[in-house]
């Protein structure tokens, strides 16, 4: 059985590594454009696994070259956002199609409330479980 000893919400690449300095951000930002993606920036407030689709902020920086651009971006958005989860994505679009070639988070909340399991008997002796956010038991702009 796998566990995260940390309790951390572990989404997208480098979860389970301490959170990343600017510096090693910058550097993944450079290896994303080198490979010839496009950065955008997502942040949310409900972090449950099947919430895939977060809020954008800006639009994707398809035609930035450079990692201070992006990095720009993310400090705005961390001053605009600063209790939220926030996540850098690149976008491969050499095959024609946008597809997330890497994903990881660059910012989370002071304080991380974490998930529950519920379970629900169903017919005969069948369970059911789901994943509840205690992130979701306050109102969205009261959450962090």
């Amino acid at each position: 059985m796998m566990t995260n000893p940390t309790g951390r919400l572990t989404q997208g690449q480098f979860s389970f590594l301490p959170d990343l300095t600017d510096e090693e951000i910058t550097l993944q930002i450079e290896y994303g454009l080198k490979k010839g993606y496009a950065w955008s920036i997502e942040y949310t407030d409900d972090p449950h696994p099947r919430n895939t689709y977060w809020e954008m902020y800006g639009m994707p920086m398809f035609d930035l070259q450079d990692a201070a651009g992006v990095l720009m971006e993310l400090n705005a958005c961390r001053k605009t956002f600063p209790n939220h989860y926030i996540r850098l994505m690149a976008f491969d679009s050499t095959r024609g199609i946008e597809s997330i070639a890497m994903s990881f988070l660059v910012n989370r909340p002071p304080t991380e409330p974490g998930f529950g399991v519920v379970r629900q008997e169903v017919n005969g002796r069948s369970m059911r479980y789901t994943v509840h956010s205690y992130a979701t038991d306050k109102p969205e702009a009261q959450r962090y």
